[in-house]
Protein backbone atom coordinates (compact mmCIF):
# COMPACT_ATOMS: atom_id res chain seq x y z
CA UNK A 1 0.00 0.00 0.00
CA UNK A 2 1.37 3.42 -0.98
CA UNK A 3 2.21 5.94 1.73
CA UNK A 4 0.53 9.05 0.36
CA UNK A 5 2.76 11.47 2.24
CA UNK A 6 5.25 11.71 5.06
CA UNK A 7 5.00 14.67 7.43
CA UNK A 8 7.36 15.93 10.11
CA UNK A 9 5.16 18.14 12.26
CA UNK A 10 6.10 20.73 14.82
CA UNK A 11 3.74 22.42 17.27
CA UNK A 12 5.66 25.67 16.85
CA UNK A 13 5.84 25.53 13.06
CA UNK A 14 5.14 28.81 11.29
CA UNK A 15 6.40 27.70 7.87
CA UNK A 16 5.89 24.64 5.69
CA UNK A 17 8.22 22.94 3.22
CA UNK A 18 6.55 20.68 0.64
CA UNK A 19 8.82 18.14 -1.08
CA UNK A 20 8.20 16.41 -4.44
CA UNK A 21 10.57 13.55 -5.23
CA UNK A 22 12.03 12.52 -8.57
CA UNK A 23 11.25 9.64 -10.93
CA UNK A 24 11.83 6.29 -9.23
CA UNK A 25 12.12 7.64 -5.67
CA UNK A 26 9.44 7.94 -2.96
CA UNK A 27 8.24 10.21 -0.16
CA UNK A 28 11.14 9.23 2.10
CA UNK A 29 13.77 10.20 -0.46
CA UNK A 30 13.88 13.97 0.10
CA UNK A 31 13.22 13.99 3.85
CA UNK A 32 16.94 14.18 4.75
CA UNK A 33 17.27 17.12 2.35
CA UNK A 34 14.26 18.83 3.93
CA UNK A 35 15.73 18.39 7.41
CA UNK A 36 19.09 19.85 6.36
CA UNK A 37 17.45 22.78 4.56
CA UNK A 38 15.46 23.84 7.61
CA UNK A 39 17.90 22.90 10.36
CA UNK A 40 18.75 25.70 12.76
CA UNK A 41 16.15 28.25 11.66
CA UNK A 42 14.53 30.08 14.55
CA UNK A 43 11.17 29.65 12.80
CA UNK A 44 10.20 26.00 12.87
CA UNK A 45 9.18 24.25 9.67
CA UNK A 46 6.59 21.58 9.07
CA UNK A 47 7.95 19.27 6.35
CA UNK A 48 5.52 17.43 4.06
CA UNK A 49 6.86 15.01 1.45
CA UNK A 50 4.34 13.69 -1.08
CA UNK A 51 4.59 10.29 -2.74
CA UNK A 52 3.86 9.97 -6.45
CA UNK A 53 0.75 7.85 -7.15
CA UNK A 54 2.07 5.47 -9.83
CA UNK A 55 4.51 2.60 -9.34
CA UNK A 56 7.81 2.98 -11.18
CA UNK A 57 8.15 0.42 -14.02
CA UNK A 58 11.25 -1.07 -12.35
CA UNK A 59 9.07 -2.16 -9.43
CA UNK A 60 10.97 0.14 -7.06
CA UNK A 61 9.93 3.68 -6.25
CA UNK A 62 7.15 5.81 -7.74
CA UNK A 63 6.47 8.12 -10.66
CA UNK A 64 4.17 11.11 -11.15
CA UNK A 65 3.55 9.94 -14.74
CA UNK A 66 5.41 7.59 -17.11
CA UNK A 67 8.75 8.55 -18.64
CA UNK A 68 10.78 6.60 -21.20
CA UNK A 69 8.64 6.72 -23.24
CA UNK A 70 7.21 10.05 -22.12
CA UNK A 71 3.44 10.02 -21.71
CA UNK A 72 2.92 13.77 -21.62
CA UNK A 73 -0.84 13.34 -22.05
CA UNK A 74 -0.97 12.12 -18.44
CA UNK A 75 0.54 15.35 -17.07
CA UNK A 76 -2.70 17.39 -16.71
CA UNK A 77 -4.38 14.63 -14.71
CA UNK A 78 -1.29 14.13 -12.55
CA UNK A 79 -1.14 17.85 -11.80
CA UNK A 80 -4.83 18.00 -10.92
CA UNK A 81 -4.46 15.03 -8.58
CA UNK A 82 -1.44 16.51 -6.81
CA UNK A 83 -3.15 19.90 -6.53
CA UNK A 84 -6.13 18.20 -4.85
CA UNK A 85 -3.85 16.37 -2.43
CA UNK A 86 -1.97 19.56 -1.64
CA UNK A 87 -5.16 21.44 -0.87
CA UNK A 88 -6.27 18.68 1.49
CA UNK A 89 -3.55 19.90 3.84
CA UNK A 90 -4.71 22.18 6.63
CA UNK A 91 -3.74 25.74 5.76
CA UNK A 92 -5.50 27.37 8.73
CA UNK A 93 -2.32 27.39 10.83
CA UNK A 94 0.30 27.67 8.07
CA UNK A 95 -1.03 29.44 4.96
CA UNK A 96 0.14 28.93 1.41
CA UNK A 97 1.99 32.24 1.55
CA UNK A 98 4.24 30.66 4.21
CA UNK A 99 4.72 27.46 2.22
CA UNK A 100 7.83 26.70 0.17
CA UNK A 101 7.72 23.91 -2.41
CA UNK A 102 10.82 22.03 -3.53
CA UNK A 103 10.88 19.46 -6.30
CA UNK A 104 13.70 17.39 -7.78
CA UNK A 105 13.79 16.30 -11.43
CA UNK A 106 10.27 15.05 -12.32
CA UNK A 107 9.13 16.47 -8.99
CA UNK A 108 10.59 19.82 -10.02
CA UNK A 109 8.54 19.78 -13.21
CA UNK A 110 5.46 19.10 -11.06
CA UNK A 111 6.42 21.96 -8.71
CA UNK A 112 6.53 24.38 -11.65
CA UNK A 113 3.03 23.25 -12.62
CA UNK A 114 1.66 23.66 -9.08
CA UNK A 115 3.10 27.17 -8.92
CA UNK A 116 0.73 28.12 -11.73
CA UNK A 117 -2.18 27.17 -9.47
CA UNK A 118 -1.14 28.14 -5.95
CA UNK A 119 0.37 31.24 -4.36
CA UNK A 120 3.29 29.64 -2.55
CA UNK A 121 5.94 31.75 -0.88
CA UNK A 122 8.50 30.40 -3.35
CA UNK A 123 9.37 27.43 -5.54
CA UNK A 124 12.70 25.58 -5.69
CA UNK A 125 13.06 23.43 -8.81
CA UNK A 126 16.19 21.26 -8.77
CA UNK A 127 17.49 19.49 -11.90
CA UNK A 128 14.05 19.99 -13.42
CA UNK A 129 12.47 20.62 -16.79
CA UNK A 130 9.34 22.34 -18.13
CA UNK A 131 6.54 20.17 -19.47
CA UNK A 132 5.73 20.66 -23.17
CA UNK A 133 3.61 23.77 -23.57
CA UNK A 134 4.18 24.94 -19.98
CA UNK A 135 3.57 28.68 -19.64
CA UNK A 136 4.06 30.60 -16.37
CA UNK A 137 1.12 32.60 -15.06
CA UNK A 138 1.55 36.28 -14.26
CA UNK A 139 1.03 35.89 -10.50
CA UNK A 140 3.44 33.01 -9.92
CA UNK A 141 5.60 33.09 -6.78
CA UNK A 142 9.39 33.54 -7.06
CA UNK A 143 11.13 30.55 -8.66
CA UNK A 144 14.68 29.39 -7.90
CA UNK A 145 16.16 26.98 -10.43
CA UNK A 146 19.26 24.86 -9.81
CA UNK A 147 20.99 22.48 -12.21
CA UNK A 148 24.24 20.54 -12.34
CA UNK A 149 26.64 21.46 -15.12
CA UNK A 150 27.36 17.76 -15.68
CA UNK A 151 23.79 16.44 -15.47
CA UNK A 152 23.52 13.50 -17.87
CA UNK A 153 19.89 12.69 -17.00
CA UNK A 154 18.17 16.05 -17.48
CA UNK A 155 20.28 18.45 -19.57
CA UNK A 156 20.98 21.80 -17.91
CA UNK A 157 19.41 23.47 -20.94
CA UNK A 158 16.04 22.35 -19.56
CA UNK A 159 16.36 24.68 -16.55
CA UNK A 160 17.66 27.42 -18.83
CA UNK A 161 14.49 27.04 -20.91
CA UNK A 162 12.32 27.33 -17.79
CA UNK A 163 14.27 30.39 -16.66
CA UNK A 164 13.95 32.12 -20.02
CA UNK A 165 10.21 31.45 -20.03
CA UNK A 166 9.81 32.77 -16.49
CA UNK A 167 11.78 35.94 -17.21
CA UNK A 168 9.91 36.52 -20.46
CA UNK A 169 6.67 36.48 -18.49
CA UNK A 170 7.96 38.83 -15.79
CA UNK A 171 8.26 36.23 -13.01
CA UNK A 172 10.88 36.85 -10.34
CA UNK A 173 13.30 34.00 -10.86
CA UNK A 174 16.93 33.02 -10.38
CA UNK A 175 19.00 30.31 -12.08
CA UNK A 176 22.08 28.68 -10.58
CA UNK A 177 24.36 26.11 -12.16
CA UNK A 178 26.57 24.07 -9.86
CA UNK A 179 29.44 21.65 -10.31
CA UNK A 180 27.76 18.27 -10.24
CA UNK A 181 25.45 15.86 -11.99
CA UNK A 182 21.86 14.79 -11.44
CA UNK A 183 22.06 15.10 -7.69
CA UNK A 184 21.45 17.18 -4.59
CA UNK A 185 24.90 17.66 -3.07
CA UNK A 186 25.90 19.41 0.14
CA UNK A 187 26.91 22.63 -1.61
CA UNK A 188 23.49 22.82 -3.25
CA UNK A 189 21.73 22.22 0.07
CA UNK A 190 23.82 24.96 1.70
CA UNK A 191 22.98 27.37 -1.14
CA UNK A 192 19.24 26.69 -0.91
CA UNK A 193 19.37 26.98 2.88
CA UNK A 194 21.04 30.39 2.65
CA UNK A 195 18.34 31.61 0.24
CA UNK A 196 15.61 30.41 2.59
CA UNK A 197 17.27 32.09 5.56
CA UNK A 198 17.99 35.38 3.75
CA UNK A 199 14.72 35.77 1.88
CA UNK A 200 12.00 33.89 3.76
CA UNK A 201 12.90 33.82 7.45
CA UNK A 202 12.05 37.04 9.23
Amino acid sequence: MMTELVALNSESATNRLVLLHGWGADAQDLLPVGKLLTDGFKDSFEIVSFCAPQPHPSGLGRQWYPLYPHEWEQVPGAVLDLDRRLNNLCFDKIPLKKTLILGFSQGGAMALELANRNKFEAVFALSSYPHPGWQPTKDMPPVFLFHGNMDQVVPKEASQKSFNNLRKNGIKSELYFFEGGHEINNDLIDHCSRIIKDKFIS
